[in-house]
């Protein structure tokens, strides 16, 4: 007795401990690349730029106990927010007008400006001018997008992630890329298959994003910026990752000479110009397999969970529809003619940015199993519907003729054999589903496809990690499919008995 005591008061003080540490909630995309917040290549579960030195010397200076990373997509950033699912954002955001309008932004960080790269031998291509009737990429949602876009007669092709970007260039799918000088220092300047243009074009200033009520929080931020950049802190992250420029000197009052060791960029370097063995991949491999494994649990738990729901809602909605009263039935036909009519996409940023908009505000994981699991009911009690049709309605008829009622013919007679006539598409919408959780990246959930997505844009490496993460899958989906052969023999067993 008085060991479990001791238990619950220790485990008690512990908690009270976590409970009263300051902790800075913040928020990026890690796949968007060096050098803003990204994988460690040697150590994936690490994250390294000079974002997160920027995050993690002003959380000192304000005087918070530790930081907690939370991944969102990019363009989520600023939705992000507002539904507080962070304290601020940093990941190369602009300070554009329209977002100031929505979030308050700190004082500027970074100045930089936009950087149009060719492919190696293309000299037709010397000016925004020039890519008249061309193709360009960009980042999704930039500055580099609008002005690309403002130029005209352009065709403008956005990436999720800037590394992508330069990839489709090498293989002569775009014609060139404008992307923030910053991108194009770490992913093109020292590639011989792309050229830089020697001009600037566009400012881009980066800020910290928070909240529209958080001003005390933004002018903390601001003062601690201002101490670090006296103190010399900020000049040292830069010189780290070889970003200071002329505009940065301007901007801080800073022309002292550089004293950068320049020591994250030429990592970074290092590591993308080295060529890598077999068996340094398949250390790769294994090095990211915890990664991957904690992504393939959140997608699994994720997808079991949605699927109950799909699957008891389903039946619900089939029942309502042909067994129920014209409203009812209406009303049922009308909810899955709208949710099969409409992209599961749009419906998961309904329920996550826009529920909270009308004060209802859930979490991630709420959020990806209603949205998985209200979508797939839709198509399973179309399913349903295909059961319970096939089952002959003189059965029906002769359980009412024998005294039972309405509600019981359809739970002992109608039911059983309707289920166990869908359990074939029922189980391949589950491996279908199992698929759509990748989804739910938008929405700060970090499962096995964003992991991928992750991993493939430090090591460039698709073929490999792809094939092994289509392996997971399959692992994933194969005893679910087992289990509905198992099941479906079963009751075969069962009828031919009878």
């Amino acid at each position: 007795m008085k060991f479990i005591l001791f238990l619950l008061i220790f485990t008690f003080s512990i908690s009270s401990t976590f409970a009263e540490q300051k902790v800075l909630r913040w928020a990026a995309d890690a796949e968007s690349g060096a050098p803003f917040v990204f994988q460690d290549p040697r150590l994936p579960s690490k994250l390294i730029g000079f974002e997160v030195d920027i995050i993690e010397a002003l959380a000192k200076e304000l005087g918070y106990d530790k930081t907690l990373f939370v991944q969102n997509a990019w363009d989520g950033l600023i939705p992000g927010l507002e539904r507080d699912d962070y304290d601020v954002a940093i990941n190369g955001l602009e300070i554009t007008p329209d977002r100031a309008q929505v979030v308050n932004f700190s004082e500027p960080y970074f100045i930089t400006y936009e950087v149009l790269a060719v492919k190696t031998g293309n000299e037709k291509v010397n000016d925004l001018l020039d890519l008249k009737g061309r193709s360009a990429g960009t980042l999704k949602s930039s500055l580099a997008e609008r002005i690309l876009r403002d130029a005209g007669g352009i065709t403008v092709k956005t990436y999720e992630s800037e590394a992508n970007s330069y990839a489709d260039l090498r293989l002569n799918r775009i014609d060139a890329v404008l992307i923030d000088q910053p991108v194009a220092l770490y992913y093109a300047s020292w590639n011989p298959d792309i050229k830089l243009i020697d001009k600037k074009f566009g400012e881009v200033i980066y800020g910290i994003a928070a909240k529209k009520d958080r001003k005390e929080l933004i002018a903390q931020i601001n003062s601690a910026l201002a101490k670090l950049s006296s103190t010399g802190k900020l000049r040292e992250i830069y010189d780290k990752w070889n970003l200071w420029n002329d505009i940065m000197a301007h901007h801080f009052n800073d022309y002292t000479l550089t004293k950068r060791d320049a020591s994250g960029f030429k990592n970074f370097i290092k590591f993308q110009e080295r060529e890598v063995t077999w068996q340094e991949k398949f250390e790769r491999y294994l090095v990211s397999l915890p990664d991957l494994g904690a992504g393939a649990l959140t997608t699994l738990y994720l997808s079991i969970l949605s699927m109950i729901v799909a699957v008891v809602f389903g039946l619900m909605l089939a029942l309502a529809k042909v067994y129920g009263s014209k409203p009812i039935s209406f009303l049922a036909t009308m909810y899955i003619e709208i949710i099969r009519g409409t992209p599961l996409l749009i419906q998961l940023y309904l329920i996550y940015y826009g529920l909270p908009q009308i004060g209802i505000n859930i979490s991630p994981l709420i959020a990806g199993v209603w949205g998985l699991g209200m979508n797939y009911a839709a198509y399973e009690a179309e399913n349903y519907r295909a059961g319970l049709f096939s089952v002959p309605l003189g059965q029906f008829e002769a359980a009412i003729s024998l005294g039972m009622t309405k509600y019981q013919a359809l739970r002992f007679v109608i039911i059983p054999q309707a289920i166990r006539l869908v359990i074939p598409p029922v189980t391949n919408d589950f491996i279908s589903l199992l698929k759509d959780s990748s989804l739910v990246s938008v929405i700060t959930m970090v499962e096995l496809t964003k992991e991928y997505s992750r991993l493939a844009s430090i090591y460039y490496d698709h073929i490999g990690l792809g094939i092994l993460v289509a392996i997971i899958y399959l692992l994933l989906g194969y005893p679910f499919v087992r289990l509905s052969k198992f099941v479906e023999n079963k009751f075969a067993l069962k009828s031919s008995k009878k």
